[in-house]
């Protein structure tokens, strides 16, 4: 299953608005007989990629997959049907699919065919990969991921609004790998004007290459007509939570937010951000003005003071990545 897991994390870019899969088949006397995972929308998922290289030596082999497989017909056929004719004995999965046409049927009509069906494993790690196609199939929103650049005293930018570069060239390029992971990029108007921001994936070195779409969807909180740059982007106003419901539509299962303050600070309040990103620079500018991290009333004590769990830590050169999601309760 850990095998499983790293395939589906390296096609992660590559395969919205389906899920991102892993697959590993093994022979009749355990050994990896083929690998798979899953395809750009139309190619094949991840348990028909692991079969096609088995081959033969499926028969009476056991499938391990970190989602449980699909019943239905989509772009492809079902997976399920595909494992049985296949002769596999036994499938082990990780997560559940809670999309409406899988959501336990997968398990249930391999169980029907005879089928040996393990389920849960590795779950907790399957489950974090998974969390913006999860998010989806529950709620019907993106996953909201917040990303934010702050120096060490806690400004988004200088006094005069400035904030190119607070961060080094490996967390820029970390941001980009965010983007190519994302379905769509959203920042506020303000932002636009203030910094004309291109909010496109560009490849450098190892930076991930745009997914299966191309660019993500650019969208822009309020009006910022007339800029060059963001334009075609999708120009949104209105209640957040609405914002989120349309984009949920459209599709969208990852939406990465990469500024302004005010934005921030909105969206942090209403409880709506999944997963928090946050690169801070060995950079101060010191006095009391600059631009906050989240605009807007906050906690009077620390009583009251929001708490997240810290997921990660990763050096970027001089910068440090932390990765933070909100406690139980906190959403």
């Amino acid at each position: 299953m850990r095998r499983a897991l790293e395939l589906a994390a390296g096609v992660r870019a590559h395969t919205s608005p389906n899920p991102w899969v892993g697959a590993v088949v093994l022979d009749a006397a355990g050994e990896v007989a083929g690998e798979g995972a899953t395809s750009p929308p139309g190619g094949p998922h991840a348990e028909v990629a692991a079969l096609s290289a088995a081959g033969e030596r499926a028969e009476g082999g056991t499938a391990v997959v970190t989602l449980e497989p699909c019943v239905h017909h989509g772009r492809t056929g079902p997976c399920v049907a595909a494992l049985v004719a296949a002769g596999i004995r036994r499938v082990v999965t990780g997560v559940v699919d809670p999309d409406d046409h899988v959501n336990g049927r997968g398990v249930s009509e391999l169980r029907s065919a005879g089928v040996d069906v393990v389920t849960g494993v590795l779950a907790a790690e399957g489950e974090h990969l998974l969390q913006p196609y999860l998010v989806h199939r529950r709620s019907l929103r993106p996953f909201v991921v917040l990303k934010l650049a702050v120096t060490l005293d806690g400004r988004l930018a200088a006094p005069d609004g400035s904030s190119r570069w607070i961060t080094g060239p490996e967390a820029r390029a970390d941001v980009h790998r965010l983007r190519a992971e994302s379905d769509a990029v959203l920042v506020g108007a303000g932002t636009v004007r203030a910094d004309d921001p291109e909010l496109t994936v560009r490849t450098a070195g190892d930076v991930t290459s745009p997914g299966p779409a191309g660019q993500p969807l650019r969208v822009v909180l309020g009006r910022a007509t007339g800029d060059r740059r963001v334009h075609p982007a999708l120009e949104i106003s209105g209640d957040l939570r609405g914002v989120l419901d349309y984009l949920g539509r459209r599709g969208v299962l990852q939406l990465l937010v990469e500024g302004g303050s005010q934005v921030a600070g909105d969206l942090h309040r209403l409880g709506l951000v999944g997963r928090y990103v946050i690169y801070v620079a060995p950079v101060v500018l010191g006095g009391d003005d600059g631009v906050p991290v989240l605009s807007g009333p906050g906690a009077q004590s620390m009583a009251d003071a929001w708490r997240g769990r810290l997921v990660s830590v990763t050096r970027l050169g001089d910068d440090v990545r932390l990765e933070v999601e909100p406690r139980q309760g906190n959403l």
